[in-house]
């Protein structure tokens, strides 16, 4: 998915900028990573220097884009609408920095289809929660996205492997912001 990123591209959740490799130079106008850590950003410095495009790291919260209205053609999360302490208020802000016909490029885990998984997933969220940085093993980010106003255009969902079944279902796609 990472590789259909075009133009200016905005990732919430930048971290330590694992996703860097696979943009596509050709592609990538400027990359803009926003993370409310640090230290994670100071990492991924290094890691932008030898890219064919521009890379900015901002310190600031998925609920709080320090980025103008339409900005961006396109906004990646990764892994990360499980560990935002209020999704809902990043989608809105990811909706209003995207351009109008900008994309959402998402890569997430979230709620097992499966009620027996669903059901430890459940059990584990709090203490999964302590361990994890916040990670919440019971959030669909497929109805969070569709709730922010986004159409879904693509979506693929696969299951995780066995020692990583309490992440429960595997989601990635691409979604549009809807016109009101």
């Amino acid at each position: 998915m990472i590789p259909r990123a075009e133009g200016i591209v905005v990732e919430v959740g930048f971290g330590s900028g694992l996703n860097l490799p696979y943009y596509d130079p050709a592609r990538v106008e400027r990359l803009v990573g926003v993370d409310p850590d640090g230290t994670m950003l100071g990492l991924a410095g290094p890691r932008s220097r030898s890219l064919p495009f521009h890379v900015e790291c901002l310190r600031a919260s998925g609920e709080s884009l320090p980025l103008a209205d339409a900005f961006a053609d396109t906004v990646v999360v990764t892994y990360a609408f499980c560990t935002i302490p209020d999704p809902d208020a990043a989608l809105t802000e990811i909706r209003r920095i995207l351009k109008p016909t900008g994309r959402l490029i998402f890569i997430e885990h979230g709620q097992a289809e499966g009620p027996r998984c669903r059901r430890w997933q459940v059990r584990l969220n709090g203490l999964w929660g302590r361990l994890a940085g916040g990670c919440h093993l019971t959030r669909n980010p497929l109805d969070l996205i569709r709730g922010a106003g986004f159409r879904l255009i693509e979506e693929e969902r696969a299951r995780f492997p066995l020692p990583f079944w309490q992440l429960g279902s595997h989601h990635a796609g691409v979604a549009s912001p809807q016109t009101i």
